[in-house]
């Protein structure tokens, strides 16, 4: 069964944590220093919060996949949604290794579709010839510049950051 993701960027995590925590009745399923997320069973949802961002709010929704069969089929709706459809393939990100890929809307709305493979032990591992800070989210992606060189560009740029003309990509 799939479950819905939203991703934040906030100000003050401590503050945001305690507060996520009364407001899902729920301690965070894991917390690292710049990052929470809670894996919420109802309604099925993978909040995750972090400071990485340029300012607060929602940097990207997204499916979490179970299966291999579908995030096959959620590839499949994607790519007959009218947008450019960015396949990372396998990736780390977001202190996990994972299958995804990506697609926005017309507003410029992220929506990632993946399976998480397992948990690592950073935010995200370098691809080769990329530096340790090279980023995994489409807001990141346009406000790097480590997302510029090729190495990085195919594993950072989502098909929102590769339409706009000056951005990354």
């Amino acid at each position: 069964m799939k479950r819905f993701h939203v991703h934040a960027h906030v100000e003050d995590l401590a503050a945001s944590i305690a507060f996520y925590t009364r407001l899902f009745g729920a301690e965070p399923t894991r917390v690292e220093a710049d990052y929470a997320k809670w894996m919420i069973e109802d309604p099925r949802l993978n909040f995750a919060i972090s400071t990485r961002g340029a300012g607060a709010g929602i940097d990207h929704l997204g499916i979490q996949a179970d299966s291999e069969e579908e995030l096959a089929e959620l590839k499949q709706r994607a790519a007959t949604a009218d947008s450019a459809l960015l396949d990372e393939g396998a990736t780390t990100c977001c202190y996990a290794r994972s299958d995804k890929h990506w697609v926005t809307d017309p507003q410029g709305i992220a929506w990632e579709h993946y399976r998480t493979l397992g948990d690592i032990p950073v935010f995200r591992e370098p691809a080769p010839g990329a530096s340790a800070a090279a980023c995994c989210t489409p807001a990141a992606a346009a406000a790097s510049a480590a997302c510029c060189t090729p190495a990085a560009t195919a594993a950072c740029c989502t098909p929102a950051t590769q339409a706009r003309p000056g951005r990354c990509c």
